[in-house]
């Protein structure tokens, strides 16, 4: 659990320039903080503690701005920079090494049961205010940049900055 800890502020010092260093990340970093909440809720989900996990999950929701459905399933070192207003779904998943920006939603198109929500491969940017919507698929080392609508699977290695993915 430590080991993981200072993988993530090691992770923010390299990807934030604003980092000074690990005890001004540790103590000042939201997108940490509910990264590290849901691990927490996770697991509680894990053991069917499912009641306990979403209360948990609304606590760091209230600290921090940024909502992770207890469900969710996160890669090691993912880094939310500026995270207020993220949103990620129950049936999400977030592959490894992944950052977003803030206003970032990982939504469903419609509710019923399944998988709902997107699957972000390693190494995916995404920008401030992108919404990726759906059962679909952003590969590996994709970027998504600011403001973007995707509802179609983006193939790996893909920049996504027109409207060849938005919404229809």
């Amino acid at each position: 659990m430590i080991k993981g800890i200072v993988e993530d502020i090691d992770t923010a010092l390299a990807k934030d320039p604003a980092a000074r260093n690990r005890l001004e990340v540790l103590l000042t970093y939201p997108g940490l903080h509910a990264v590290w909440g849901h691990r927490i809720s996770h697991f509680l989900w894990r053991i069917n503690l499912k009641l306990i996990a979403r209360i948990h999950s609304n606590l760091v929701r209230s600290t921090t701005g940024i909502e992770i459905h207890p469900a969710a399933k996160i890669g090691r070192r993912f880094f939310i920079d500026h995270g207020m207003g993220v949103v990620i779904g129950a049936t999400a998943v977030v592959g490894d090494d992944v950052m977003i920006y803030h206003d970032v939603t990982l939504g469903a198109k419609s509710g019923g049961t399944g998988k709902r929500h997107p699957t972000i491969g390693n190494n995916v940017v995404i920008g401030a205010g992108a919404r990726i919507i759906g059962d679909i698929t952003v590969g590996d080392g994709a970027k998504v940049s600011a403001n973007m609508v995707v509802s179609r699977s983006v193939p790996a290695s893909t920049s996504v900055d027109s409207s060849e993915f938005f919404a229809i």
